[in-house]
């Protein structure tokens, strides 16, 4: 391990964290991971890896009362919880891990230093850790200078080999941090797609890890995604990415939408229906997120159109299926329906019909007629909406 000169700035740099406050000067334990990795490059850290040199629990209660919160111990995995007013996170006992078996998931032993943790991180990069106690730094050989370098590389040969996941949270991070793989991981990347490596794991752990990819800035990650035909073996031989195609799908996306389900099923419309559904309900896809995906994914190129046309066309179309059609095809007819005419609200409701003395489904008819005069610009106010309504 490379020990560096005591950085106390970076621990403010990990921002006003609670936990950073109940834990201070706490010997033994650790920022680990990519608070560190990120505090270092000068960006925000998001959630914070907390590892203790020693008994987690007994760490975790005097934070806990610091805070005047509680404390769930979970002796099984060696971690502990906080619940605080202000925050709740966790903290890890330092442990070694051993894996049975390709693709299983390991035998994890507690009682580790801080060395043999950081030894079962996924990249050089992540495996960095900074003492709460005097800012000292303790890095993987190599971390600092591949983190400088903007360089993604495996601890050791059989990383893919041990947890295929891992090829996943790469191209994540390539994603992310715009880091490229260093030769030797590209090349055991590849080794690892061709020796189908994938399927020692479960669908369920590979679709986690591909939703959080998925989430990443785009088209990046997917383009990582793409490389050595690892998004093939992982979702279909006719994944493709199309960086402008992803880029504008995700672009057009509205913030009440799900840009990154938009983003992954412009990869995926050369798929037949069937087949991308038995892909996703292999990688546990939620229904929700699955139907998104195999509406966005089989919508064809979006053609322009009047108000109305737009309005028959797209009004039980998922706002993310029509980025993508969007995206394919005319991007300002889409723009337009989902920054406008999906928004479109009659001056008139079903109560005012059913006054006038409609019943059940003529009501629905009526409020139809109504909207499609008030898109062909016949029918601005209330009194014309009626009137349509009831012609």
């Amino acid at each position: 391990m490379t020990r560096v000169s005591r950085r106390p700035d970076l621990i403010e740099a990990l921002g006003p964290h609670p936990a950073l406050r109940a834990l201070a000067g706490e010997p033994g334990v650790h920022v680990v991971g990519g608070a560190v990795r990120d505090a270092l490059l000068g960006a925000d850290p998001h959630e914070l890896d907390l590892v203790v040199e020693g008994d987690a629990a007994a760490v975790a209660a005097r934070a806990a009362a610091r805070l005047g919160g509680r404390v769930v111990v979970h002796e099984r995995f060696g971690t502990a919880t906080v619940h605080a007013p202000d925050a709740t996170f966790d903290l890890a006992s330092a442990r070694t891990e051993r894996y049975p078996a390709p693709g299983a998931l390991p035998d994890v032993r507690l009682g580790a230093t801080l060395q043999q943790d950081l030894a079962r991180r996924d990249l050089t990069v992540n495996a960095i850790a900074l003492a709460l106690a005097d800012g000292a730094l303790t890095a993987w050989p190599g971390a600092l200078d591949d983190l400088g370098a903007g360089v993604l590389r495996v601890l050791h040969e059989r990383s893919f080999a041990d947890d295929p996941t891992r090829m996943l949270r790469l191209a994540r991070y390539a994603g992310r941090l715009g880091f490229a793989a260093d030769p030797g991981t590209d090349a055991l990347l590849a080794a690892a797609v061709a020796d189908g490596a994938l399927a020692t794991v479960s669908g369920q752990r590979l679709g986690e890890e591909l939703r959080l990819l998925a989430a990443e800035p785009q088209p990046a990650a997917l383009e990582a995604l793409q490389r050595h035909g690892l998004g093939a073996a992982l979702l279909h031989p006719a994944f493709h990415v199309e960086p402008g195609l992803v880029t504008r799908a995700a672009a057009l996306t509205p913030a009440d939408a799900r840009a990154d389900l938009a983003a992954l099923a412009a990869t995926l419309r050369d798929v037949a229906r069937d087949e991308l559904l038995a892909a996703l309900e292999r990688l546990a896809f939620p229904a929700a997120e699955r139907e998104v995906v195999l509406a966005a994914a089989a919508m064809p190129a979006l053609n322009d159109g009047s108000d109305e046309e737009l309005w028959n066309a797209l009004r039980r179309v998922a706002p993310e299926a029509v980025a993508v059609a969007g995206a394919a095809g005319d991007a300002a007819a889409a723009r337009r329906w989902l920054e406008d005419l999906r928004s479109r609200r009659l001056a008139i409701s079903g109560e005012d019909l059913v006054a006038a003395g409609l019943h059940g489904p003529a009501v629905g008819a009526a409020l139809d007629a109504a909207m499609r005069a008030h898109l062909r610009g016949e029918a601005p106010d209330r009194e014309r909406q009626l009137a349509a309504a009831l012609a």
